[in-house]
Formats: C-alpha cells, structure tokens, sequence
C-alpha cells in the first residue's frame, strides 16, 4: 500500500506564492509516477503537473504552464509543487496522486491519492 500526504496548503493573497508538499511511502515500485491534481469548488478535478520519480519527465497542464512548477526529492520520497503569482481561480484543493510507471498526464489513471490541502487566494 502507498500512502500520499499532501501539506503546504493555506490562505495567501493574489500574487503570492506557495509551495505544497507531497511525502510519499509505503511499497513503491522502482518506477512510478506523481500528479497534482486541483479541484474547485462544485468543479470536476483537472490535471496539474506530473513528475516521474525515476525518469527526467515533468508534465503541466498548458494553462498553467509558467506559473507552476513541479520538481522530487527522491531521497525524501517527496515531490514539490511551486505556484507563483497566485490568483482567485488557483482557489481549490489540491491532491497528489501517484501510479506505477510512467507520467500520464491526467487525473484518471492513478493508483493512490492523497487526501488533499486546500489553498485559498483571497483577491
């Protein structure tokens, strides 16, 4: 069983910054994969960013593509989510997800979630 917690979440202002975290354990494979996933209120989940934790590949949803950026610790079995420049509609909570094998650059497809952390950008 792999287990995701996500931390990091919390209230900043339009324009700030955050950076989630994601801890990762349990039994992983020696190739797996790890998406942020958001989901606003009354909306469905949309894709933000993947990373795989053995390869050089990264993945961003094209409308925030410049604004986020995902990067691992595989020591620490964490993978980051860096969000600059913050606004309103960034307003949502935030999930890591994880699969074994490569990036798929979607919120179906993935074998574990974490339970999420909520980020709210006031204006």
């Amino acid at each position: 069983q792999v287990q995701l917690v996500e931390s990091g979440g919390g209230l900043v202002q339009a324009g700030g910054s955050l950076r989630l975290s994601c801890a990762v354990s349990g039994r992983t494979s020696s190739t797996y994969a790890v998406n942020w996933v958001r989901q606003a209120p009354g909306k469905e989940r949309k894709f933000v960013a993947g990373i795989s934790m053995s390869e050089p590949t990264t993945s961003y949803a094209d409308s925030l593509r410049g604004r986020v950026t995902i990067s691992r610790d595989n020591a620490k079995n964490t993978v980051y989510l860096q969000m600059n420049n913050l606004v309103p509609e960034d307003t949502a909570v935030y999930y890591c997800a994880a699969r074994e094998g490569t990036v798929v650059s979607s919120t179906y497809w993935q074998d574990y979630w974490g339970q999420g952390t909520q980020v709210t950008v006031s204006s």
